[in-house]
């Protein structure tokens, strides 16, 4: 099956229909892929890059100093951010189950700050109230871990000016999340979903329609007031700005998809979008200094599984069209880009400036929003070549961006090209592809990264994420977070050892 080409029917600056190119290429085996650590050289990476047909920026040459085009700054509402890197906000499951910090996570915060990158997208997902957690050990933000949390704030500020002379050009946010179909708040193993309508194949790995708790109408308004309280003690602390979670299947993105939805907030697009001008709008009542982001999974697909030739394939559906994807051509692997259009519109009329661009969800189809060539323990061998779903974000988010140009785009989907991050990257933002470049788990093994490729340092490639997937495998079987396989802190743990017999497991099974 061939990837469905794309075709936005809309656009901000214009009515016309036309075609979007897109990366393609046939799905097939992993094992017929290259390793990005075998491509050793520019020439080679080139010229696999050509043989498969994957159209990817790239410069051979990487810039340092402050003409690099990765130090270039930006401004975003009156604000300096001090170069083109971006770090992006993670899950974790190792604070307390009171919803506090712990010192793996003081450490992860203390590494964002010396990690060189100027925009701190959050850190956390951080949840708004008890059952909004996607584990029982997620960071919680409320009058009683207030202050372990503002700490967290504070040494990654402390850290960066230790390292970096000062803070001035540093832009440090939260992510605020509610996990809706995916909470687990109470059990690490046990699903607790709660979402905004039935889904006939989510449901099912939910445990079933009876599993699933819809909510009315009177709860999602006491749901904005948490997110709009949350929002005012973020503020509090420090935090510049605040990102209203629409991505990964989390219940903001699921918002977006509520087609089928009675009631305010579903059916038409003023009412999926509802939940999120709420938000906003009292945010600026009750926090008006306080800047505010989103963090969209701008398209969707169908779930996806294990086929019977041991990779991923979409699930099948009832009927001639999968109504469930924002950004989707209802054929559930195909793309729209009108209502993501719509949507970056809405947000320039709210006067929300910074935007990240991501897609699909880690839970139901990771090969596209997580590109790697190791699945997690809980995931599917990737139906194409990772570098396609690379090349597919970095495209997206350059049309989009092109369509939408007044927002500042971050981009998503990095880490897997690894050693040749910084080139692509490079080559990204000298295009005016994105306005910065996203990492995420490669944070985890090689903070300071970004401080490296700025400085002109060459990369330090025993520490460069290969994509392993041990950082969602080890706390999706109760694990804490952290890169098992590369970092010190992690490789000596027990549950490093734990971990390594269930990944033989699985390994077993495909």
């Amino acid at each position: 099956m061939r990837v469905v080409r794309w075709t936005s029917k809309e656009t901000c600056s214009s009515p016309q229909t036309k075609k979007l190119p897109v990366p393609g290429g046939d799905y097939g085996v992993a094992s017929s892929y290259r390793r990005i650590a075998s491509l050793r050289t520019a020439e080679q990476l080139t010229a696999y890059l050509d043989a498969q047909e994957i159209k990817l920026p790239f410069d051979a040459e990487l810039s340092s100093g402050p003409e690099s085009p990765l130090a270039t700054p930006l401004e975003v509402d009156g604000r300096k951010i001090g170069n083109r890197f971006t770090i992006l906000p993670m899950e974790g499951w190792d604070g307390t189950t009171a919803g506090g910090s712990t010192k793996h996570i003081l450490r992860r915060w203390r590494n964002f700050g010396l990690s060189g990158a100027k925009l701190i997208w959050g850190g956390e997902a951080v949840a708004v109230e008890h059952a909004a957690r996607a584990n029982p050990n997620q960071l919680w933000l409320h009058e009683q871990t207030k202050a372990e949390i503002g700490y967290l704030r504070e040494e990654l500020l402390e850290t960066h000016r230790e390292s970096f002379g000062n803070d001035d050009d540093l832009l440090v946010g939260l992510q605020l999340t509610h996990s809706g179909r995916f909470s687990r708040p109470n059990v690490k193993d046990q699903l607790e979903p709660i979402g905004l309508y039935h889904h006939p194949i989510l449901d099912e790995r939910c445990g079933g329609s009876d599993k699933v708790r819809i909510l009315s109408d009177a709860e999602i308004d006491d749901l904005i007031e948490r997110f709009v309280n949350t929002a005012a003690i973020a503020a509090d602390l420090g935090f510049e700005f605040v990102d209203i979670k629409h991505c990964h299947g989390y219940l903001g993105h699921e918002f977006l998809s509520g087609f089928d939805r009675p009631g305010r907030y579903g059916g038409s697009f003023e009412n999926r979008t509802r939940f999120l001008r709420e938000i906003v709008s009292g945010i600026r009542d009750q926090s008006p200094n306080l800047m505010i982001a989103v963090r969209v999974s701008a398209i969707d697909w169908v779930p996806f599984q294990m086929g019977p030739d041991g990779v991923g394939e979409p699930c099948r559906f009832e009927g001639q069209e999968y109504r469930f994807a924002f950004g989707g051509d209802k054929t559930g692997v195909g793309v729209d880009l009108s209502e993501p259009l719509l949507l970056l519109k809405l947000l320039e009329k709210l006067n929300i400036h910074l935007v990240c661009i991501s897609v699909g969800s880690p839970y139901y189809n990771p090969h596209i929003q997580r590109p790697a060539y190791f699945p997690p323990t809980d995931g599917y061998p990737p139906p194409e070549d990772p570098l396609v779903g690379v090349a597919r974000q970095i495209e997206l988010t350059r049309q989009l961006k092109n369509a939408c140009p007044n927002l500042t785009y971050v981009g998503s989907g990095y880490s897997y090209l690894q050693q040749w991050l910084p080139n692509v990257g490079q080559a990204v933002v000298r295009d005016g592809g994105v306005d910065s470049v996203g990492l995420g788990r490669m944070v985890l093994s090689y903070p300071d990264l970004p401080a490296d490729v700025l400085a002109g340092r060459n990369l330090q490639h025993k520490r460069i994420c290969r994509t392993f997937s041990d950082c969602t495998s080890g706390p999706r079987n109760g694990m804490i977070s952290g890169c098992y396989p590369l970092d010190e802190y992690y490789r000596h743990l027990d549950e490093r050892k734990e971990l390594d017999a269930i990944k033989a497991a699985f390994r077993k099974t495909v």
